[in-house]
């Protein structure tokens, strides 16, 4: 084994709380954040470094290139899907952005002062951490920095069902649950679809009721069609995949439909204290709000322990 590398014993087996232990126990001037199912190029590193140094940006990262999860057409559709303005709305880091401040960006490049200065990641959120202390940091005074000759490449789900999945029982809920427990991370694209999937459904029930409600109703469904169609052709055309004219309109569909859903379920879970989030009183004292504030309202006390080198476990 590689004597530069050190296995962090993470018993929670979560993502924040593994990016914790593992933030407590470096040793360098800089924290570089890299998630699975992605690529990297051999210079990521150091564009990252030359970008913070460059820009004095608490948080830098770049582009990230969505790839098929898969080598099957439905893990095709879920790369059309998700790199597209239709599909994704305004996310800068997957549809492509100029160069500047940013309200977040994929993985990260961090100077270590900075988790002394606002905290540490959120240990309750297993999702949306990275959003919510990027938005932390925004909140903090700080700078977010997207360079687009930073670049990585992540590979999807490798399948529709699951990607569906996926948005219900993962992503959907904990935009709620951000939003929760971090008011100030709150974002409509991040909303937009549970106000869409309410209004597929009171629609058509009012629409069954009442004419003028269902002229309305055919109406903008009629517009959301327009636009599904539309960027399906453009997909088709642009990955060279006429199938995706025909079955892209209908996995727009569900996509923003399973995603609203999941974001129902999150705020009936919270409504009905059952959530995971509100299972945990508060987040560990190394964890922090805007303003350098504990998000539990105290300020935090930062704990700098060694980490214990162990050997990947069997």
């Amino acid at each position: 084994m590689d004597p530069r590398v050190r296995w962090i014993d993470n018993p929670e087996v979560t993502t924040p709380a593994g990016l914790n232990r593992g933030i407590r126990a470096a040793r360098g001037d800089w924290i570089l954040r890299l998630d699975a199912h992605a690529e990297y190029p051999s210079d990521y590193l150091v564009q990252c470094y030359r970008t913070a140094t460059r820009t004095g940006a608490a948080n830098t990262g770049g582009l990230c290139q969505t790839m098929a999860g898969a080598q099957s057409y439905s893990a095709r559709l879920v790369q059309a899907l998700t790199t597209h303005r239709f599909g994704v709305g305004n996310s800068g880091f997957r549809i492509g952005a100029e160069e500047g401040p940013v309200d977040t960006v994929p993985f990260g490049f961090f100077p270590r002062s900075l988790f002394e200065q606002i905290g540490f990641f959120d240990e309750r959120l297993v999702r949306n951490q990275d959003y919510e202390f990027n938005r932390r940091i925004r909140a903090s005074g700080r700078t977010v920095w997207l360079n687009p000759a930073i670049q990585c490449r992540y590979f999807n789900q490798p399948s529709v069902s699951s990607f569906l999945r996926k948005q219900f029982w993962w992503e959907g809920p904990y935009n709620p649950y951000l939003w929760y427990l971090a008011p100030y991370a709150f974002a409509w694209r991040h909303a937009i679809t549970g106000i869409f999937s309410a209004g597929v459904v009171v629609g058509l029930a009012g629409a069954a009721i009442n004419k003028a409600i269902g002229m309305t109703y055919g109406s903008v469904l009629s517009l959301y069609a327009l636009g599904a169609l539309s960027s399906s052709a453009q997909q088709a055309i642009r990955y060279r995949e006429i199938r995706h004219a025909l079955f892209l309109p209908f996995c727009f569909f569900a996509y923003h439909f399973v995603h609203g859903l999941g974001i129902w379920r999150g705020l009936i879970l919270l409504a009905f204290r059952r959530a995971p989030v509100q299972r945990r009183s508060q987040p560990s004292s190394d964890q922090s709000g805007p303003h350098g504030r504990g998000i539990d309202g105290h300020a935090p006390k930062v704990q700098t322990r060694s980490a214990v080198d162990r050997a990947p476990q069997s």
